[in-house]
C-alpha cells in the first residue's frame, strides 16, 4: 500500500472522528445551555431561584456520573471489537436521547415525571459521551502520523469546540425566530434537529475502516477478553493520573460556559442571547486554538505545552472573575471568549498526552475511564460546587479559588504522567493492516 494512500486514509479518519465528535458534543452542550437557561423554569420549578438552579445543575452533573459507565461499556467494545463499532453505538445513544428531550412534556403537564425523565435521559447522554471522547481521539490518532500525535488527537477535540459553537448558534437563532415562544416551543427545535445530524454522522463514520493499531492487536491475537478489568488491574495509577490531568481543563470550562450564563443573567440582568453569543465566539476561538496548540505540542513537547496551559489557567482565575464582576456586557463577553485560550492550551495536547500511557490493546478502556473519572470530579459538578461556594461565602471570587485548586492538582499530576510506548501508525504492520482493507 502506497504511503500516500495511507495518509489519505488518515485524513479521512480525522475528518470522520471530528465530524462525529461535533454532532455528539452538539447534543451535550445543547443540554448544558438548556440547564442554565431553560430547565430551571420548565422542569425544576421552585419559589427559590437558587434551589431551582441547584436542581437543574444537579441533573446536569448526573450526566457526568454516568460517563464512567459509558467509558467502561464502550471501552470494552472498543478494545474487543474495534473503535469504529463503539463510536457508531455512542452516536445512536446521544442522538436518540436528545430527540427524546425535545419531545418531553414539561413539569406543568406531567408533574414530577418531567424532572424524573429528564434526569434519566441525561444519564443516557452521559453513557454515550463516556464512550465518545476516547474513541474519537483514537480513531484520528491511530490513523495519523506518529510524528504528529498531538495534532491528530486534537482534531476530534476541536469537534468538542465546534459542537459548542453549533449548539450556541442554534439556540441563539431559535431565540431570535421564536421570540416570546422560545420557552413554550422554540427551545425544542435544537433538540429535534439533532436527529438530522445523527443520520449524517452515522453515514460518515460507517465508511471509515478500523484503525491500524487495533488491527495489529487482532492480527497478533492480543485482544483482551476483559479489557476494562485488565486495565484497572494493570494500570490503576495511569487511570488516576489521567483523571487528575483533566481537572484544570474540565472544571473551569463548565464554569466559563454554563455557570456564568446563569450568573450573568441573575446578577447583572444580562441578555440571555448575548451570553449565548459569547459562548459562540468562544467556540470559534477554541476551534482555531485547539489544533494550533496540538501542533505546537508536537514541536515543543506535549507535556510542556500542557503544563503551560495549566499555569495560564491558574493565573487567569482572579482576572476572569474580576472582569465578569464589572457587569459591563462587552467586558463579560470578552472575558468569556478569552477564557477559551488557556482552556485550549490544555485540550490541544490532552488526547495524546493521556493516550500514550496505555498500550494499544487496552487504550480505549484506559483513556476513556481516566478521562471520564476526571469529568466526574471536576467538570460535571463544577457549576454545582461553584454555585454553592458563591452562596456559602457570599462572593464570586470563591470560584477563583476553585479554579486555582484544580490547577494545582492538575499541575502535580501532569508531572507524574509516564511516557509509554509510541502509538503504532506508520510502521510496516500498520500499512499491512491497511492493505487488507
Amino acid at each position: 500500500m502506497e504511503n500516500t494512500t495511507y495518509k489519505k486514509m488518515g485524513r479521512r479518519a480525522a475528518v470522520a472522528a471530528t465530524i462525529g465528535s461535533v454532532i455528539e458534543w452538539y447534543d451535550f452542550f445543547l443540554y448544558a445551555t438548556a440547564s442554565a437557561l431553560i430547565f430551571p423554569k420548565l422542569f425544576f420549578p421552585s419559589a427559590d431561584p437558587y434551589l431551582a438552579t441547584l436542581q437543574s445543575f444537579g441533573a446536569f452533573a448526573i450526566g457526568f456520573i454516568a460517563r464512567p459507565i459509558g467509558a467502561a461499556i464502550f471501552g470494552h467494545f472498543g478494545d474487543r471489537i474495534g473503535r469504529k463499532t463503539a463510536l457508531v453505538l455512542t452516536m445512536f445513544i446521544m442522538g436518540f436521547s436528545s430527540l427524546a428531550i425535545g419531545l418531553l412534556p414539561t413539569y406543568d403537564k406531567i408533574g414530577m415525571w418531567a424532572p424524573t425523565l429528564i434526569v434519566l435521559l441525561r444519564l443516557i447522554q452521559g453513557i454515550g459521551v463516556g464512550g465518545e471522547w476516547g474513541g474519537s481521539v483514537l480513531l484520528s490518532m491511530e490513523w495519523g502520523d506518529k510524528k504528529k500525535q498531538a495534532l491528530m488527537a486534537a482534531w476530534p477535540q476541536m469537534g468538542v469546540a465546534s459542537g459548542m459553537l453549533v449548539a450556541s448558534i442554534m439556540v441563539s437563532l431559535i431565540m431570535t425566530i421564536s421570540g416570546d415562544g422560545f420557552f413554550t416551543w422554540g427551545w425544542r427545535i435544537p433538540f429535534l434537529f439533532s436527529f438530522v445530524l445523527l443520520i449524517a454522522g452515522l453515514i460518515i463514520r460507517a465508511k471509515i475502516p478500523e484503525t491500524p493499531s487495533f488491527r495489529n492487536v487482532q492480527d497478533e491475537n492480543k485482544v483482551s477478553r476483559l479489557p476494562v478489568l485488565e486495565v484497572l488491574r494493570k494500570h490503576p495509577k495511569d487511570i488516576l493520573l489521567a483523571a487528575l490531568v483533566r481537572l484544570s481543563e474540565n472544571g473551569p470550562f463548565y464554569v466559563y460556559t454554563v455557570l456564568m450564563i446563569n450568573y450573568g443573567v441573575e446578577q447583572f440582568s444580562l441578555n440571555k442571547q448575548f451570553l449565548i453569543n459569547a459562548n459562540t465566539i468562544g467556540g470559534v476561538i477554541m476551534a482555531i486554538c485547539i489544533p494550533l496548540f496540538g501542533y505546537l505540542a508536537d514541536r515543543f513537547g506535549i507535556r510542556k505545552m500542557y503544563l503551560i496551559g495549566v499555569v495560564t489557567t491558574l493565573l487567569w482565575a482572579f482576572p476572569y472573575i474580576g472582569l465578569i464582576n464589572t457587569g459591563i456586557p462587552i467586558v463579560v463577553f470578552l472575558a468569556t471568549a478569552l477564557a477559551m485560550v488557556p482552556h485550549s492550551m490544555q485540550v490541544g495536547p490532552q488526547g495524546a498526552f493521556v493516550a500514550q500511557s496505555f498500550p494499544a490493546r487496552l487504550r480505549y478502556s484506559g483513556l476513556s475511564l481516566g478521562s471520564q473519572f476526571g469529568s466526574i470530579i471536576a467538570g460535571g459538578i463544577a457549576p454545582l460546587i461553584c454555585t454553592y461556594l458563591m452562596h456559602r461565602f457570599g462572593t464570586s471570587y470563591a470560584v477563583s479559588f476553585y479554579i486555582i485548586f484544580v490547577a494545582i492538582v492538575t499541575f502535580s499530576a501532569s508531572l507524574l504522567v509516564r511516557t509509554a510506548p509510541k502509538i503504532e501508525t506508520e510502521d510496516s504492520k500498520a500499512e499491512a493492516a491497511v492493505s487488507l482493507l
